[in-house]
């Protein structure tokens, strides 16, 4: 029979680190439409929001679920930080609205940072058409076939 999962260890010692939660995705999930849903209906009375079309790629929530991080990228990537921002100086106004749209027991933070995945896609992109590295993929290929 395994051992007990809180026994066997010694004091001091740390499980392994793990993911969010299923509880900390699905709150994620749920901010982040609702927070879509705001940005694009609610008019912001700041010059720098009006018009700009952002992308709102993931949120990632807080064990405790009051605190939440919004990964948001401009549409075109134009004057992210700009528009990062200037979503951050709203966060009172989005919260008040989140806490309408969403319904937890705490409507959490926000906290709005660059989502740098596009770049980093597009980075490794460049890398892999790098003739270079075509040549060694390939010899990889090869070698596996024989």
């Amino acid at each position: 029979m395994p051992p007990h999962p809180s026994r066997g260890r010694s004091i001091g010692q740390k499980r392994a680190p793990t993911g969010p939660t299923q509880r900390q995705l699905r709150a994620g999930e749920l901010v982040r439409h609702a927070l879509v849903d705001i940005i694009r209906h609610d008019p912001f009375s700041d010059p720098v929001l009006d018009g700009v079309s952002v992308t709102i790629s993931e949120v990632r929530v807080s064990p405790d679920l009051k605190h939440a991080l919004c990964f948001i990228q401009p549409l075109g990537g134009q004057s992210a930080d700009e528009v990062i921002a200037a979503l951050n100086r709203a966060t009172r106004l989005l919260r008040g609205e989140l806490g309408r749209a969403i319904d937890m027991k705490f409507t959490p933070e926000l906290k709005f940072v660059p989502d740098d995945t596009f770049d980093n896609a597009a980075r490794i992109d460049r890398l892999l058409s790098d003739p270079r590295v075509r040549r060694d993929v390939e010899r990889v290929d090869d070698e596996d076939e024989a």
